[in-house]
């Protein structure tokens, strides 16, 4: 089921100044394409649009549209803003179902730090993309992308083919790309010379030991 319902009204004109009667009116105005069926000309009342912009699940989500006691699925395609009071001003949908396959845009959430070698050597997680490109039916985006770092030291890279992906899910793009490594920090660059010169001070007093 969609987090978001939406009631809508169709509108019989389109054009500029059918969009402004809208906004006048109090609605968002908007146009539901895809599904291989023509494109509709719709409205949505601003407040509601605004409620769903504040829940969250009006954009990457599954929303459903209302009119006439009909529903449809849909997905938003764009909503474009008020260049100045950055209000929407007009909002688009397609039309999808449950095993329609998508293109979205899921957060990484990265987990493990706490039992990461390089993060405990002092190491800095460097996040390459907080965002990941999947494929996936409309019905089942995933909320996140779990990427576990709990094996990684210092230098150590993790890609997306390494990412253990929701069943349906699969990576938006061909190549194997990188999410995160795990660098040196001046404290963990600070430890290892020290160690390394705790490492050489034994071996020399080691050697003066055999040449006494």
């Amino acid at each position: 089921m969609a987090d978001v319902v939406l009631d809508v009204v169709v509108r019989e004109n389109t054009g500029t100044g059918n969009a402004r009667a809208s906004r006048r009116g109090g609605f968002v105005p908007g146009v539901l394409y895809g599904g291989g069926q023509d494109p509709v000309a719709v409205s949505v009342k601003h407040n509601e649009v605004l409620r769903a912009l504040n829940s969250g699940n009006l954009i990457q989500s599954m929303v459903e549209l209302s009119h006439d006691g009909k529903k449809q699925k849909v997905l938003t395609k764009s909503i474009q803003y008020h260049p100045v009071t950055d209000m929407p001003v007009h909002i688009d949908f397609f039309r999808v179902t449950n095993d329609t396959i998508i293109d979205v845009v899921v957060p990484a959430v990265f987990v493990g730090e706490d039992t990461s070698p390089g993060i405990k050597r002092g190491g800095i997680l460097n996040v390459v993309r907080y965002n990941i490109e999947v494929k996936c039916p409309a019905g089942s985006i995933p909320d996140s992308l779990t990427v576990d770092i709990s094996e990684m030291d210092i230098g150590d890279a993790i890609h997306i083919s390494e990412v253990n992906l929701p069943d349906g899910v699969k990576q938006g793009l061909e190549r194997d790309f990188t999410i995160a490594t795990i660098v040196s920090s001046r404290a963990s660059k600070q430890a290892d010379d020290g160690k390394e010169g705790t490492e050489d001070g034994d071996e020399a007093v080691a050697a003066e030991g055999d040449n006494a």
